[in-house]
């Protein structure tokens, strides 16, 4: 996604989302997102979360660069680019950003890229950790994916 800041200045975001319990997992802001920083952000996430067998994407220039796609091989991750013009084939993506894009981008004059840095930290914390979704039993997807963690966890018992 891209904005501006008050002064003109542009700059994009790079929205991570886990579709299977709709958490947002980051949330880069910087003047620019070369396929380099989404490689280290995909390499943070994936630290604290684990690697995913495949990433949706669109066919944004930092996505279908040879780095990109070189570290997704080298990993084993898939890669499923959704065909030009069809955000419909990226939903929960596309539904996340037009939340995100009217409660925090639209809502807010932002002076500095700190600014939006820290606004869209609090959001995506509300965002997982506090606001119910339907698809999800009326959890936040924090509580969901623990929830989740606990009935997948093998039973231990000790004598």
């Amino acid at each position: 996604m891209s904005d501006t800041l008050y002064g003109g200045r542009r700059f994009r975001t790079l929205n991570v989302l886990d579709e299977g319990v709709r958490e947002g997992l980051a949330i880069e802001v910087d003047a620019s997102l070369p396929a380099e920083r989404v490689v280290r952000v995909l390499e943070q996430v994936i630290a604290w979360r684990g690697r995913p067998q495949a990433i949706r994407l669109d066919n944004g220039p930092e996505f279908i660069a040879e780095r990109f796609m070189t570290w997704c091989a080298e990993r084993g991750i898939e890669l499923r680019y959704i065909e030009p013009g069809k955000p419909d084939q990226n939903a929960f993506i596309e539904r996340y950003n037009r939340t995100y894009r009217t409660e925090v981008l639209n809502a807010y004059v932002f002076e500095s890229l700190e600014q939006v840095r820290e606004i869209s930290a609090e959001w995506l914390q509300t965002y997982n950790e506090e606001r119910p979704h339907e698809s999800l039993a009326g959890l936040p997807p924090a509580t969901y994916r623990a929830n989740l963690e606990v009935r997948s966890s093998p039973m231990k018992l000790s004598p």
